[in-house]
């Protein structure tokens, strides 16, 4: 399997405060990183990093084993990241986004057609397509979001909190979705509801402080702590860890 994330020895710091200190991920195609933390941890920091979008103190991160800060632009074609919040642009609908960041990432007019018809389709934002970002729902602002991350089909995943807003039935299809994209890609969910780790990933992580104080398999942390009870888990790792 292609490996298809290296960040190596990610650090970064704000004033006194050490946001990442040495993470280290490594993922092949078919990997999916549930990536947990208490607030503040640096999960989204790390995610910032690996992604492009913030310039590590140290370390280096390589997306398809390109190096992101030394060739960005092709390192950030294979990336489809969704950041926390809604998606920029609030004037612009739904789809005339969509064909915008499309066009910006200069795909053919025959595979953005396929591409919207895909994410229009399996994220069921048909209903929303000429409503304006600013006046839809959080939970549709959401999956327009997700729809942004994968429009081009990248190799690589990194998706903060990609269900937060969704109802349960939303979250269901998300999920789907997720397990349905990640045979051909490595993906990076963040997120505070430890069932999604249950329900898509086969790797978790998790970090404290800035430093990561568990990587494995969803697996193999059971059988460490003998409890099916992720939430359980992870609060007796995080608390033995602040100790």
């Amino acid at each position: 399997m292609e490996t298809l994330i290296e960040a190596i020895n990610l650090s970064k710091q704000f004033n006194h405060l050490h946001a990442a200190q040495n993470v280290n991920i490594n993922l092949q195609q078919g990997d999916v990183l549930g990536f947990l933390g208490p607030n503040g941890a640096g999960k989204t920091t790390t995610m910032r990093m690996i992604a492009g979008y913030l310039p590590p103190d140290a370390g280096e991160v390589k997306i398809a084993g390109i190096n992101i800060w030394q060739q960005p632009m092709k390192a950030k074609a294979n990336i489809g990241y969704l950041p926390e919040g809604a998606p920029l642009y609030p004037e612009m609908t739904a789809l005339q986004l969509l064909n915008f960041v499309g066009k910006i990432r200069k795909m053919p007019k025959n595979l953005l057609k396929s591409r919207l018809d895909f994410v229009i389709t399996n994220l069921n934002i048909a209903t929303i397509l000429t409503k304006p970002i600013d006046t839809l729902s959080k939970g549709f602002k959401r999956r327009v979001g997700i729809a942004l991350a994968i429009l081009h089909d990248p190799k690589v995943l990194i998706l903060d909190e990609p269900t937060d807003g969704l109802d349960p039935i939303q979250k269901q299809e998300v999920r789907s979705l997720i397990k349905k994209m990640a045979e051909n890609k490595a993906i990076i969910i963040s997120t505070h509801i430890l069932e999604e780790v249950d329900a898509v990933c086969n790797k978790c992580a998790i970090i404290d402080g800035g430093k990561v104080i568990y990587d494995g398999s969803v697996k193999q942390l059971r059988a460490k702590y003998q409890n099916d009870n992720m939430e359980a888990i992870f609060c007796q790792i995080v608390q033995e860890n602040q100790k």
